[in-house]
Formats: structure tokens, C-alpha cells, sequence
């Protein structure tokens, strides 16, 4: 039979939890709004680092077929996840010990068998719990250690994010092609896509840039938003180097066409929760940028199956229909041309179009924050009320045990 855990631990690990967990919350908040204000670090940007590691290693293991590939990628998302595993359960050991040995525990015992106490007219199980009643409190070197994840979880949430560069490029593009200047567009090309941009005109140039900001809202915000909100640290630095790794040789390119076969299909697993969050917002949102919500729900449900990307096609379809476009064709890129179906029952985007994708993509990424937030915030609170009510349940037993009450 397993251990059966003391109420007041119970509690504790539960109250501690719930501070972990609105840490969570407040971090993610401070980094949406760092990367919102500041962009992406101008140099020594953490992705960017991971990014040459990565390179590194691949030069290092190198072989054409998806074992190589598969050990590849588990060891570098392995490595993220539990680097960000790590520094949570260090952080949360830390502030557990804290509450244990600082009254938490007690408290929650006592404030436990008071609760329970006070409809049965005995003292000495009112008594019982012995503590101060303050469930959960964090005191001291707790209050650091609260703080110290609040910054980590922020850093992290800011490196990860690249909701505001995606956007300011995407303008740059729109207001190149706006003064007709075709060179000025083609080099902001590859900053959002890996199309080869000296075989597009200006309107394969909006077109890129328009599925690119779609695609890229998923995967640069609501994406590292999703995962971070349940997740925490670990959720944010594996869905980065998850996607990260996706981009570097999940490509459908002669060398990693079986090498990268692991990374792209562990891209679309972790993006099959994120990309359809991002698709109903955009549903959502699309009156605020000038579109149609029926619009957007009908060319997700008609065209999105077609795309090759089981995650693409839900918010490039939803971002056509919203804006109404149409997107999709023929796609050169650096390895090759695909024929892509057409999403969307529109005219083909212009520069003006691609000033109206820019917004929505603000407005993706803004509405995907707050519900981040409050996701995480809630977890939060409905883990440490589950805590309390174990230690309700629990308490009055053990509080009889130790005083010798009868309840008579």
C-alpha cells in the first residue's frame, strides 16, 4: 500500500502549487508585455544560441535516416524540457521547504480542523490543528524564491515569444511594396518564410507575407502561450526547441528529408492544440479587422484539410476567410515548388492586404495572451483550492488522534 500523506503535506504541496502556479501567470504576463515593448533581444537572443547548438550537433550525428534524426531531436527537446523541469521543481522544493517548516503546514491543519470543528461542540479538535491558519503562506526566503520564478517564467516567456518582430516585418514588407521598392521587400522575405524571394513579383511578395504572419502568429505566440500557460518553464523551452528544430531541418530537403522526419512530426503534434486556438481566434476577432467571422469559419472548414500542414492550413484558411483573401498556389521555396490548394474565396492579397493581415495578427496574439493568462491563473487557483479541500477532509481524524478527542 502507498504512503498516505498527512493532510498539512497535502496541503502544503498543494497550496505551494497554487503559488507556483500564479507565478506562472505573473511571469507570462511580464514577458508578453516585455516582448510587446522590446521586440526580440537585438544580440545574444537565447533561441539563436539553441539554434547553434543545435547545428553543432546535427554536424556531429549527422545521418540520412530517421533513427539518426529521431535521437537527434529527443536529445535537444529532452534537454530543454528538463532544463526547464529543473529549475522549477528547484524553485517549488525550495519554497515547499519553506512552508512546511514556517507554519504553512500547520496552518493549513489547523485552519483545516477549525473549519471542520465548528459544528461538532468540542474544543479539542478546534484546537487540534495547532497552527496559525494561514494556508499557504509565503514568507522570507519563500517570497524570493516566488519572485525568482515570476522572473524566470518572464525572461523565458519573452525569449520564446516573437510576436512583435513577426508583425514589425510584416509591416516593413507592407511598406516596402507600398513605395514599389521590390528589393527593399525581397530582403525582409527571409525573416518570415524560407520562399526563395528573388523568383516572387510583388504580388507573390504579399502573398508570402500574408500566410507567413498567419502561420507564424501560430507558431511565434500562441503556440510557446498555450504550452506555457499549462506547462510552465518546461512547456516553453520544449515547445521552442520543438519548433526551433522544425524550421532548421524539418524541411522536405534532399539531406533531411528522413533526418529531420522526427522534428516536423513532433512540430505538428505539439501545434495540433495551438493552431486550432489560433484559428478560433481569428474566427473571432476577424470584425476587428475588417472581415468576417462566417467568412473565416467557412474557408477553415472547406479549404484547411487540403494544405499539406495538418497546422497550417486550420489558421492560414481562417486568416483568408477573415481578411477575404486568396491564398495558397504555387509555392517556391529554397528546395523545390509545391502546388498548394487555394484557400479562401477572395481577390489575391496587395499591400494594402498585408497592412490588414499585420493587425490581425496583433489582435491573434493579444486575445491568445489574455487567455494564456487566464488559464494559467485559473489551474493555479483550482489547484490550491483542491489542496484545501483535502485538508478539510483529513484533518479532523488526524486532529482527534493527536489531542485524544472523542467528540462527547
Amino acid at each position: 500500500m502507498g504512503e498516505i500523506l498527512p493532510p498539512a503535506v497535502t496541503a502544503g504541496r498543494s497550496t505551494v502549487g497554487g503559488v507556483r502556479g500564479r507565478a506562472r501567470a505573473a511571469g507570462l504576463t511580464v514577458g508578453i508585455l516585455a516582448d510587446a515593448v522590446l521586440g526580440d533581444p537585438r544580440r545574444g537572443h537565447p533561441v539563436a544560441g539553441f539554434g547553434m547548438l543545435a547545428a553543432g550537433l546535427e554536424r556531429r550525428v549527422y545521418r540520412d535516416s530517421r533513427a539518426a534524426g529521431a535521437g537527434y531531436t529527443v536529445v535537444l527537446v529532452g534537454g530543454a524540457v528538463l532544463a526547464g523541469a529543473g529549475a522549477e521543481h528547484a524553485l517549488a522544493g525550495a519554497a515547499r521547504s519553506r512552508w512546511a517548516w514556517r507554519g504553512g503546514a500547520g496552518g493549513a491543519a489547523g485552519g483545516a480542523g477549525r473549519i471542520r470543528a465548528a459544528g461538532r461542540g468540542t474544543g479539542r479538535t478546534r484546537a487540534a490543528g495547532g497552527g496559525s491558519g494561514r494556508a499557504g503562506a509565503v514568507t522570507g526566503g519563500g517570497r524570493a524564491r516566488v519572485a525568482a520564478q515570476v522572473l524566470l517564467t518572464a525572461v523565458t516567456t519573452w525569449a520564446v515569444l516573437g510576436g512583435t518582430s513577426l508583425t514589425r516585418e510584416g509591416a516593413a514588407l507592407a511598406g516596402a511594396l507600398d513605395a514599389g521598392d521590390l528589393a527593399a521587400a525581397r530582403a525582409r522575405i527571409p525573416s518570415l518564410c524560407a520562399r526563395d524571394p528573388e523568383l516572387l513579383d510583388a504580388a507573390g511578395l504579399a502573398r508570402a507575407g500574408v500566410e507567413s504572419l498567419a502561420e507564424n502568429t501560430s507558431d511565434a505566440v500562441v503556440g510557446p502561450l498555450v504550452w506555457g500557460a499549462v506547462a510552465g518553464l518546461p512547456g516553453l523551452l520544449g515547445y521552442r526547441a520543438v519548433n526551433t528544430l522544425d524550421a532548421m531541418v524539418g524541411y522536405r530537403s534532399v539531406r533531411h528529408l528522413r533526418f529531420g522526419w522526427a522534428s516536423a512530426r513532433l512540430d505538428d503534434l505539439v501545434n495540433l492544440v495551438p493552431s486550432r486556438v489560433a484559428a478560433l481566434v481569428t474566427v473571432a476577432v476577424a470584425p476587428l479587422a475588417g472581415g468576417s467571422p462566417r467568412a473565416a469559419l467557412r474557408a477553415w472548414r472547406r479549404d484547411a484539410a487540403g494544405h499539406p500542414s495538418p497546422n497550417a492550413g486550420p489558421v492560414e484558411a481562417a486568416a483568408a476567410g477573415a481578411l477575404g483573401l486568396r491564398l495558397g498556389g504555387t509555392t517556391t521555396y529554397a528546395h523545390g515548388v509545391e502546388e498548394r490548394p487555394v484557400l479562401g474565396d477572395g481577390h489575391p492579397p496587395g499591400p494594402a492586404d498585408l497592412h490588414r493581415a499585420v493587425r490581425l495578427s496583433r489582435l491573434v496574439a493579444g486575445v491568445s495572451a489574455a487567455l494564456a493568462v487566464g488559464t494559467a491563473w485559473a489551474l493555479a487557483a483550482r489547484r490550491a483550492d483542491t489542496g484545501l479541500r483535502r485538508a478539510v477532509t483529513r484533518a479532523p481524524g488526524k486532529a482527534a488522534t493527536c489531542s485524544g478527542a472523542t467528540g462527547r
